[in-house]
């Protein structure tokens, strides 16, 4: 498996092998060797696994969770084709306010290692793309914030010729200067030891 860093701090990126026959295909985005490679680690913790489906023209996030508790993520694609993007959120970091972008797809089933702290959002490219979610916490909405991801200063990679689906909450998102203004950014430090205590 090929993986390379992104441009925000500890968001990696893994590009698996697609084996490929007659039957179809198998394909594993997610391996311990490549994880402890970039992570330190050969496991995930994972506490949840959620999936999504999304119309093209849905934007979902920009989201992250607090710190504490935080919580790292494991994403990959399964149907369909999304722009993801990743924000650096964790004041202190050295690229904080950082963004980065890739595409994912069923096609190709890259994945993305994204550490507590960092934001994670994606614009879904077609009708019925499927987003898969292994976490390392469950769900708790008391500690789960969003970035707007219509911020002009983070300038995001939104579709063109499209109209945009957002919830509510994303709709109402406060910018990354707001968040910092009312203190809710995670701290660099705070969010590696959470991180490297999992």
């Amino acid at each position: 498996m090929r993986s390379r860093q992104l441009n925000v701090e500890g968001v990696v990126e893994f590009i698996p092998k697609i084996h490929e026959d007659q039957r179809g295909s198998f394909v594993s985005p997610f391996t311990g060797e490549a994880l402890a490679a970039h992570v330190g680690r050969e496991s995930f913790p994972a506490a949840q696994l959620s999936y999504s489906t999304s119309q093209r023209g849905t934007v979902r996030g920009v989201h992250f969770t607090q710190c504490p508790p935080g919580m790292a993520k494991f994403v990959c694609c399964l149907s369909g084709e999304l722009q993801d993007f990743v924000v650096d959120l964790r004041t202190g970091s050295p690229t904080f306010g950082r963004c980065d972008t890739t595409v994912l797809s069923g096609t190709t089933m890259r994945a993305l290692y994204i550490p507590p702290g960092v934001g994670h959002g994606f614009a879904a490219l077609c009708d019925g793309t499927v987003m898969s979610y292994m976490m390392s916490g469950t769900y708790a909405p008391t500690y789960e914030l969003a970035l707007s991801p219509l911020d002009p200063d983070l300038a995001l990679p939104l579709p063109d010729g499209v109209d945009l689906l957002l919830s509510e909450r994303d709709r109402l998102a406060p910018t990354l200067k707001e968040l910092d203004e009312r203190g809710l950014l995670p701290d660099y430090d705070v969010a590696r030891r959470i991180d490297a205590a999992r």
